[in-house]
């Protein structure tokens, strides 16, 4: 394919064709999907939960008695796919919620002992599986991958805000 993110098309007036080895929302997309589905599967097998699970497992760990619209923020998931995973890890007893002392209508969430356990089961998989990811990569590489990850992170609302139509 050619060096630049779209080639020309072969034919006169059609529309510029994508160079998938290039365009960077596609490589970050290929790779969180490869990423996610590997995930999902490894900790469905191993420790009964799925990657959605584990994301939530993960985030209350480091911000114990959020509301669930923070973990949404946090991890990008609509609210629907997020409320239901948290009803049934509140099910399993994985996590507890309780009322916001400050506003009655919000929920806190927590993880509980036995979510606290799972918790520290997964992560030594997860880094390991990071540490294998990153392996192909110096420490200066993997440094300097994590800043550009952070500013793109950082960079998402100049390309979510509604674009003018045109």
């Amino acid at each position: 394919m050619a060096k630049g993110r779209a080639e020309r098309s072969p034919v006169a007036g059609e529309a510029p064709r994508l160079d998938l080895d290039r365009y960077v929302p596609a490589l970050l997309t290929f790779v969180a999907n490869k990423l996610s589905r590997s995930a999902n599967t490894t900790y469905q097998r191993r420790f009964g939960v799925n990657v959605t699970e584990w994301r939530i497992l993960s985030l209350l760990a480091l911000e114990p008695g959020i509301p669930a619209a923070r973990i949404c923020h946090v991890i990008g998931f609509d609210k629907g796919p997020v409320s239901r995973t948290l009803a049934a890890m509140e099910r399993r007893g994985l996590v507890d919620t309780a009322e916001d002392p400050g506003d009655a209508r919000r929920r806190l969430i927590r993880l509980t002992e036995a979510g606290a356990a799972l918790h520290d089961r997964i992560i030594v998989v997860a880094l390991e599986r990071e540490r294998r990811l990153l392996a192909c990569l110096d420490a200066e590489q993997q440094a300097t991958l994590i800043g550009l990850l952070n500013r793109l992170h950082a960079n998402l609302p100049a390309v979510t805000k509604a674009m003018p139509e045109g």
